[in-house]
């Protein structure tokens, strides 16, 4: 099973509006599209976003990059805040997808798969690409390939 985690490229800054609005910046749409490149010739069967719009700017880049058919598929579990324990509930029939989400979920989420828990989370800067894999989707048993960085 395989499994690729993304973070959002860089989005403006917290301003007046509500955080689920910040749009990604030029300098974002850039890091998205070196990550989107880091995917072409992988195995990709769907792709997740939180409903944010810097998720789902993040995701169209990589959907137009890969020239991916599917839709996008929109769920609220992957918001920055939620808890990766309620990620893994909804993974357990999932292979070679990649989730588009933000930190500190991002961060949260691959400490909780590798290590089974949520006290080491791992280092993820925007439009960071993660590549986990395992036998299946067994929390504490994932192994990361490696994170790649624009």
């Amino acid at each position: 099973m395989k499994l690729w985690i993304l973070r959002h490229g860089e989005a403006v800054p917290h301003g007046s509006g509500p955080d689920s609005e910040r749009a990604l910046t030029d300098h974002g749409r850039e890091e998205v599209l070196r990550s989107a490149v880091e995917l072409l010739g992988q195995p990709i069967t769907a792709i997740y976003a939180s409903p944010y719009l810097r998720a789902q700017q993040t995701a169209e880049i990589v959907r137009d990059v890969l020239n991916f058919a599917p839709e996008i598929r929109t769920v609220d579990w992957l918001t920055p805040d939620n808890r990766p324990q309620a990620v893994a509930e909804q993974l357990v029939s999932v292979d070679g997808a990649l989730l588009v989400s933000h930190n500190p979920l991002v961060g949260t989420l691959l400490g909780y798969l590798q290590h089974g828990h949520v006290q080491e989370p791992e280092n993820v800067k925007t439009a960071g690409l993660a590549e986990l894999e395992g036998d299946e989707l067994l929390v504490g048993a994932m192994k990361l390939n490696g994170i790649k960085h624009p």
